[in-house]
C-alpha cells in the first residue's frame, strides 16, 4: 500500500546573532591608541634622552674647547720662555723640560676625541699646574736676568776701573821710565874748546886767529852717574859755524826736544857707572878754513843735550884768546 506521508516540519525560530564587530573595532581602536600612545611616549622619551646626550656632548665639547684655549695660552707662554732658558743656567733648562713633558701629556688628552670627563678633569689640573710652572719659571728667569744685568754692569764698571788703573799704571810706568831715562842720561861739564895752530914740525900752539887755526880741540867731563849702566855710550857733537850753519856731512841724530839735528861727529865712549870720565877729541875742517866769529858746540847723548860751549875766532892779534 502506498501512501504519501507528509512530514510537517515547521521551522523553529532562531535566536538573533550577536554583532561582535563593534567590540572588535573597539578593541582594535583601543589597541591602536595604546600602540600610538606608546610610540609617542617612546619617541618623546628617546628625544629627551637624545637631547640629554646632545647636551652632555655639547657640554663636554665646550669644556674641551675651553681647556684647549687655556692650554694654547699656557703653551704659548711656555714656548716664549724656551729660548730664554737655553741662554741661562742648567736648573732652568731642567724645569723647561718638565714643562714640555706636561704639555705633551695635556695635548695627548685633548687630541683624544673620546676623552672622558675624568680625563678632561685631569687635563684641567695639568693645565693649572702648567700655568703655575710657567709663572714660576718666568719669575726665575726675570730674577736671573736682573742678576745677569747687574753682573754685566759690575763687569763694565770693573773693566772701566781696570782700564783706568791700566792707564794710571801706564802713565806711572811711562813717567817712571821717563824719569829713569832722564836720570840715566849723562851730563857733560867743564867743556873746553881750543883752536890749535899745528906747525909744520908738529908742534901745537893755541890760537884765536881764524886764519892760523888748524883744528878745534873739544874736551869735557862726563860726570858720575849712579843710574846710568856701565857700557859704551854714543855722544853726538854738533858744531855750528859763525854764520849759523851746521858743520856736518849730512848725518842726523834724533833729539827729544829739537827733532832731527845734523851733527858734526859721533863719539863712542866707554863709561863706568858712578865714575866721572874725561873725554877729548880733535876736529878739523878738511875743505875750508875756519871762519871769523863765534862757534857753538853742543853735545847730545840719549837724545838730550848734555852740555854746550862756544869759542870765538878772530881776524888776528897777538893776545886773542878763547
Amino acid at each position: 500500500m502506498s501512501y504519501n506521508q507528509t512530514t510537517d516540519i515547521t521551522p523553529q525560530p532562531q535566536a538573533p546573532k550577536r554583532d561582535n564587530r563593534k567590540l572588535i573595532y573597539g578593541l582594535f581602536i583601543l589597541a591602536l591608541a595604546i600602540t600610538w600612545g606608546y610610540i609617542v611616549y617612546d619617541k618623546s622619551k628617546s628625544t629627551e634622552i637624545v637631547q640629554q646626550l646632545q647636551t652632555k656632548v655639547t657640554s663636554v665639547d665646550s669644556s674641551k674647547l675651553a681647556l684647549q684655549e687655556q692650554f694654547n695660552a699656557a703653551s704659548a707662554k711656555a714656548d716664549s720662555l724656551a729660548g730664554s732658558t737655553s741662554k741661562l743656567n742648567g736648573a732652568l733648562t731642567a724645569k723647561n723640560k718638565d714643562i714640555q713633558k706636561l704639555k705633551s701629556n695635556i695635548a695627548a688628552i685633548l687630541r683624544n676625541k673620546n676623552a672622558t670627563t675624568a680625563e678632561l678633569a685631569d687635563a684641567k689640573k695639568m693645565i693649572d699646574e702648567l700655568n703655575g710652572k710657567v709663572t714660576e719659571l718666568y719669575a726665575q728667569i726675570e730674577q736671573l736676568k736682573g742678576e745677569k744685568e747687574q753682573l754685566a754692569s759690575e763687569k763694565v764698571q770693573l773693566i772701566t776701573e781696570k782700564a783706568g788703573l791700566q792707564d794710571t799704571l801706564q802713565r806711572t810706568t811711562s813717567e817712571k821710565l821717563h824719569v829713569e831715562d832722564v836720570a840715566s842720561t849723562l851730563h857733560a861739564s867743564d867743556i873746553n874748546i881750543e883752536t890749535i895752530d899745528v906747525k909744520r914740525n908738529g908742534k901745537e900752539k893755541e890760537t884765536t886767529n881764524a886764519k892760523k887755526a888748524s883744528l878745534m880741540r873739544i874736551s869735557f867731563q862726563l860726570d858720575e852717574n849712579r843710574i846710568a849702566p856701565s857700557g859704551d855710550k854714543e855722544l853726538y857733537v854738533c858744531v855750528t859755524n859763525p854764520d849759523g850753519t851746521a858743520i856736518s856731512k849730512g848725518n842726523t841724530v834724533t833729539t827729544r826736544e829739537e827733532g832731527d839735528k845734523k851733527y858734526t861727529d859721533k863719539l863712542v865712549v866707554t863709561y863706568e857707572q858712578g865714575k866721572p870720565k874725561m873725554v877729548s877729541f880733535d876736529w878739523k875742517q878738511n875743505d875750508s878754513k875756519f871762519q871769523i866769529g863765534d862757534y857753538k858746540v853742543a853735545i847730545y847723548q840719549n837724545g838730550y843735550k848734555i852740555g854746550e860751549g862756544n869759542t870765538t875766532l878772530k881776524k888776528g892779534g897777538l893776545f886773542a884768546k878763547l
